[in-house]
């Protein structure tokens, strides 16, 4: 037990990169009482990595986040687990894993999982053995709560469809907006091939086929991540690929972990992306996604990247509604959502 403990710290450790379902910098919360969002509970007096997770009901969860190994033949640059990095690597069997996490569950020391993996042995037979896992925790060990599932790069489209059928969400991570700009993160990674057409796939089954068989009787909803200033991109970019997506894929979230440099990888000496930024890029993703704005309205710089010192609605409005005062009583739903201070709730309750 001692030795699966230290194994399970040391994958757990970097998973901080994955914002999964914690609350944004656009929706900070203090509710667990963590500054950082990560917590840390004792299992026998070890420490045990817990994240406080929202998840998409609204429900407040601990969410325990890990590899299933920390083996990988891939050399992304920014990443803590690239093949060229030297640290002890930690590995763990589906079945091992799957009781291991169920006793901290039965504790009452984690209530939902995130999992990943490294890419041990290529992306389908990685994504086999997460799949394995979460098919032992639901159906051999009779686990009913939340799972997010990562989709492997190179995974096949049956074991997308098998995923979604057993998890509660599913994500791949995109990592930059487009393939020029993955190239400067991930040369490996094909970013049509191996991340946008899983994606794609997601939306597919969602829309052609029947939940019928999934462990639930709905669907999981669907994610992605980008590496926030690790390739140099600009907000347009970002924000291009992320209209994209939630109109056309129906994505229920795009997430933007800013780059912090990692030692002994290529980007080290990179400077780490500024919190606010990532504040802004949510804001401007939600007004996308919540607030029906199209992407050219928003207050982009010459630059190609959002203003930081205010946030993008207000910016849209001193242009657009300075001198033109809205009657809130007879105004639309469309017109009031670009009032600031009003969001989707306070609209619906004027209306």
């Amino acid at each position: 037990m001692k030795d699966a403990l230290s194994r399970l710290q040391s994958l757990s450790a970097q998973m901080s990169l994955e914002p999964a379902e914690e609350c944004s910098a656009a929706h900070p919360s203090s509710d667990f009482g963590s500054p950082t969002g990560v917590l840390r509970e004792g299992a026998g007096g070890e420490g045990i990595f817990v994240h406080p997770a929202v998840l998409p009901n609204g429900q407040r969860i601990k969410l325990f986040k890990t590899l299933l190994t920390s083996v990988c033949e891939r050399d992304c640059y920014y990443c803590p687990f690239r093949a060229g990095r030297d640290f002890r690597r930690a590995t763990f069997q589906p079945e091992e894993f799957a009781r291991l996490f169920v006793q901290l569950y039965e504790r009452g020391i984690a209530e939902g999982i995130f999992i990943s993996s490294g890419m041990a042995g290529g992306g389908i037979r990685t994504q086999d053995r997460l799949i394995e896992t979460i098919e032992i925790l639901r159906f051999k060990l009779g686990f009913r709560g939340y799972v997010h599932l990562k989709i492997m790069p190179g995974a096949e489209r049956a074991q997308v469809e098998r995923a979604m059928q057993i998890a509660d969400r599913v994500s791949v991570n995109l990592e930059a907006p487009n393939s020029g700009r993955l190239a400067q993160l991930a040369p490996h990674k094909q970013f049509t091939e191996e991340l946008l057409a899983p994606l794609k796939w997601m939306d597919e089954i969602r829309r052609t086929q029947s939940p019928a068989q999934t462990w639930n009787g709905r669907w999981p909803s669907s994610v992605t991540q980008f590496v926030t200033g690790g390739a140099g991109e600009s907000d347009l970019e970002l924000l291009t690929t992320t209209a994209y997506l939630y109109r056309h894929l129906k994505l229920k979230r795009a997430y933007f972990s800013p780059f912090k440099p990692i030692p002994d990888t290529p980007l080290e000496n990179q400077p780490p992306t500024p919190a606010i930024r990532e504040r802004c890029l949510y804001q401007a993703s939600f007004l996308l996604r919540d607030y029906g704005f199209d992407l050219e309205e928003m207050p982009f710089e010459a630059d190609g990247c959002l203003p930081v010192q205010i946030d993008p609605k207000q910016a849209w409005a001193q242009i657009n509604l300075s001198g033109r005062p809205l009657e809130v009583n007879r105004a639309e739903r469309r017109e009031l959502l670009r009032v600031p201070g009003i969001g989707p709730k306070s609209a619906e309750a004027i209306l």
